[in-house]
């Protein structure tokens, strides 16, 4: 079928799914592997092209029709994000909610991966104390995802580079449920180093997903400071000169889309700081962050500093899925349709009650692909379903 496009966003029409599909859509509780028609190629050669794949040009020339090796990656990525709710415990009677139900050893293998060629590195947890005790039966510390490298020597080659993905699941406990709804937009901290003269232009972001982001647990650091840490580690083990080019895929649904955003800003701008303290003249890896139904994380002046970074952002979305549309108003000021439009609905709105939700100034983040589910997906559940998000990629064809 032909894609219709507006700017930067691809809409693909319906696809041809299951009949039946719309009332066996399951979410979370259970991931059964891909049917064939929709799994990724781990055959296809990416070679000199990963780059391109990766955001080097923001996708031009890609996403209409949607390039096959593209979408081949983008299932791929979306696995690793199964992968992640596959291994999350959902038991909430057990004493090991919340917990990883796999070793790391055995983790995509045990979640229906067994043959990526990557090797998970370590296990990422976020805090929130946003729930009372006898809410949230477990800690106020949970698996939300995993941080893998590519270490085979075929797929490296395949793929012409060592890639480590970070990747997330999206809510799945009743604080990070709350977290999801404080919708008000909080000041990055700065860095003296970097975006030097922005001082009357300050990032801000969703206040919820910062405090997840950066809230360090009763047994583990902040997920901000995991994510340092172990790309530092892999930066130091595996970068340098005479060695593959490094990628870094940070890859998420949901709540997780919106960690993966915010682990793109911290990757880019914490390697920037590195760099710039140390003087060292080492290429940086690429930073991408792949995005299945992500919400909005902040405003106009975080994506241009995450631009201003190098980080990528490709954004996923089903049209149906109201979820892509919140929080708040997007008023992006380089697209005067879309700004045109967020300010005739902001006249509708009430200053105190927009002021008060923390709806002023939302801005879309990175390229966005959207497609269309049709009625395939009827209601706001089955709209955000990542399974529905996969079929959907399967179906969109050169």
């Amino acid at each position: 079928m032909a894609a219709s496009i507006s700017g930067s966003r691809t809409c693909y029409p319906s696809a041809a799914l299951p009949r039946g599909s719309r009332r066996t859509v399951v979410i979370r509780s259970s991931f059964p592997p891909c049917s064939p028609a929709s799994k990724p190629s781990t055959t296809l050669s990416i070679g000199g092209k990963w780059p391109e794949l990766q955001g080097s040009r923001d996708w031009d020339g890609l996403l209409t029709p949607l390039d096959g090796a593209l979408r081949g990656e983008l299932l791929r990525y979306g696995e690793f994000v199964r992968a992640a709710y596959a291994s999350f415990d959902f038991d909430g009677r057990a004493p090991s909610y919340g917990s990883c139900r796999f070793p790391s050893r055995s983790l995509l293998r045990r979640a229906g991966l067994p043959e990526t060629g990557y090797q998970v590195t370590r296990l990422l947890h976020a805090a929130s104390t946003s729930a009372p005790a006898w809410l949230s039966p477990s800690s106020n510390s949970s698996y939300i995802g995993y941080v893998a490298v590519c270490d085979d020597d075929d797929e490296i080659h395949r793929l012409g580079r060592r890639d480590v993905v970070v990747a997330y699941r999206g809510t799945a406990t009743c604080s990070e449920w709350l977290d999801n709804f404080k919708s008000g937009l909080t000041r990055l901290p700065s860095s003296p180093t970097l975006f030097a003269g922005d001082d009357d232009d300050e990032a801000m972001v969703e206040s919820g997903f910062w405090k997840l982001f950066t809230a360090p647990g009763e047994a583990h650091s902040s997920l901000q400071q995991q994510v340092r840490d172990e790309v530092r580690r892999i930066i130091h083990e595996y970068g340098g000169e005479g060695k593959p080019p490094l990628s870094i895929t940070v890859t998420g649904h949901s709540l997780g889309a919106a960690l993966a955003v915010l682990s793109a800003y911290e990757i880019t701008t914490a390697y920037e700081i590195t760099t710039a303290t140390a003087g060292d003249d080492a290429a940086p890896p690429m930073v991408t962050a792949v995005s299945f139904g992500g919400p909005r994380v902040g405003n106009a002046a975080f994506r241009r500093r995450l631009e201003e970074s190098g980080g990528k952002v490709l954004r996923v979305v089903n049209s149906s899925d109201v979820v892509t549309k919140i929080p708040g108003l997007a008023v992006d000021d380089d697209d005067d349709d879309s700004g045109g439009e967020a300010a005739e609905l902001m006249a509708r709105v009430p200053r105190w009650l927009a002021s008060k939700m923390g709806w002023w100034a939302y801005s879309d983040v990175g390229r966005e692909l959207r497609l269309c589910s049709g009625d395939a997906a009827p209601n706001v559940v089955a709209s955000h379903d990542l399974d529905l998000y996969l079929k959907l990629v399967a179906a969109c064809t050169d």
